[in-house]
């Protein structure tokens, strides 16, 4: 990992180099995405089946051949054990109690000239969610994204998920069947985003696609949007971890793992005040190592874009962290609700030592689809409120329209509206 201290003259380029990220579109990849995005809204349920067998090496002869039904989730759900079922109950339970209370309600307020203002509250009609799936089976990210869709009130959520060589993964519709979701199409790639954005004769338009994907399924989703919403375009996973020394250093190395064990090209950087902790800690990493299956991954994250900083105080430290912006933060010291206070940007802030990133990615209850590349500093998690849309709410009084009238007028013919202004004073006595 790389080593940098704030006292250093070059510290400020040092990091901007460390957070640089290369996140230009690859052309080669948007040719092909616009190829498929434009087939599949040409020639739907066919093209979809076409991709499908080609990219996944299926031999769906109809489009029934990749739909699975309420059935077939719950049967997927008796096939796993016990214990996996119990967790994936607890974890769906509490995503949901979190989720609950961010809700919106609609409301309203008569002003003194007798109009009534408010906004009106509403879920969306209908969502698509998108699930990684072959190697990758993320059951955590099902629940992640139906959940607040089901408790804003979306009335059908449709999941896609590839199924490589037919291979479907009973944990991950395991976990659809718990989260409520309505129907499930085993199709996966910018098809699968092309078929939710534009609908063919068998799978639904929806309002709103959510959730991870490959290069190609982020490619489809910026080149979708505005026809459908979509939640973000995420980059590499982030853990930024600050301590002051008071953690174990086994604790805190496994915490820069969890992240760097997703992807070559994730981050884990870790900030302490002192620089025999951050020794102690890279030792643990040493040692540890070596019993990861992901160790070559583990490794090559760490050395493309890992990193230690020495600061001089938790003060710096928390200055440093409000410029990282991290998806994910954890402040592992004495007092961590008193520091959270001096972050402004970060995804999510996991709060003393007992809090380990890989709890909030799987049960503590807040989503785990999270702003990274430090796009925290001006977006938020995935929660209810994505799901939900507001509708501004105006019923002028005869006698309101007279006062409101009178800057109407005003201001359109400041416009040259006239049409504007006339419909405004057509109200005036």
């Amino acid at each position: 990992m790389k080593k940098l201290d704030t006292q250093s003259p070059d510290f400020q380029a040092g990091l901007k180099a460390l957070l640089a990220f290369e996140t230009a579109q690859n052309p080669e990849t948007e040719r092909i995405v616009a190829d498929i995005c434009a087939d599949v809204q040409k020639r739907g349920d066919a093209a979809l089946i076409e991709y499908t067998n080609k990219f996944d090496q299926t031999n769906a002869k109809s489009i029934d051949d990749l739909i699975l039904t309420q059935a077939d989730l719950k049967t997927a759900f008796e096939r796993i054990p016990n214990d996996v079922q119990t967790a994936l109950q607890t974890a769906a339970c509490r995503v949901e109690s979190y989720h609950q209370r961010q809700k919106m309600e609609s409301w309203s307020y008569t002003d003194e000239d007798g109009t009534l203002l408010g906004q009106q509250i509403t879920p969306l009609d209908r969502v698509g969610i998108y699930v990684p799936g072959g190697k990758a089976a993320y059951p955590s990210s099902v629940i992640m994204n139906a959940m607040p869709a089901h408790v804003a009130g979306v009335k059908e959520i449709i999941m896609v998920v590839p199924t490589p060589k037919g291979e479907r993964n009973d944990i991950v519709l395991a976990a659809a069947y718990v989260a409520g979701v309505t129907k499930v199409f085993t199709v996966g790639g910018a098809q699968a985003v092309a078929a939710l954005a534009y609908g063919t004769e068998t799978i639904p338009q929806v309002d709103k696609i959510t959730g991870p994907g490959n290069a190609f399924v982020a490619a489809a989703k910026r080149r979708v949007f505005g026809v459908v919403g979509i939640d973000m375009v995420a980059g590499p996973s982030e853990i930024l971890v600050i301590a002051d020394g008071t953690t174990p250093p086994d604790w805190v190395a496994m915490d820069l793992f969890s992240q760097a064990e997703h992807d070559e090209i994730a981050q884990a950087i870790l900030i302490g005040t002192s620089q025999a902790y951050l020794d102690e800690v890279e030792a643990a990493m040493n040692r540890l190592i070596e019993t990861m299956p992901r160790r070559d991954i583990i490794e090559a994250s760490l050395g493309n874009r890992g990193a230690m900083i020495l600061a001089k105080d938790l003060d710096e430290a928390c200055g440093i962290a409000n410029y990282i912006s991290p998806e994910h933060l954890e402040l592992s010291v004495e007092n961590p609700q008193e520091w959270a206070k001096k972050i402004r940007h970060a995804g999510a802030i996991f709060m003393g030592c007992y809090t380990g990133e890989s709890l909030g990615d799987y049960c503590a209850g807040p989503n785990h689809v999270l702003p990274t590349s430090r796009t925290a500093r001006f977006s938020s998690p995935l929660g209810t409120y994505d799901f939900q849309k507001r509708s501004s709410l105006i019923q002028v009084s005869e006698h309101g329209a007279q006062k409101l009238g009178e800057t109407a007028s005003v201001l359109a013919h400041g416009e040259s509206l006239t049409a504007h202004a006339r419909a405004a004073e057509f109200r005036m006595k």
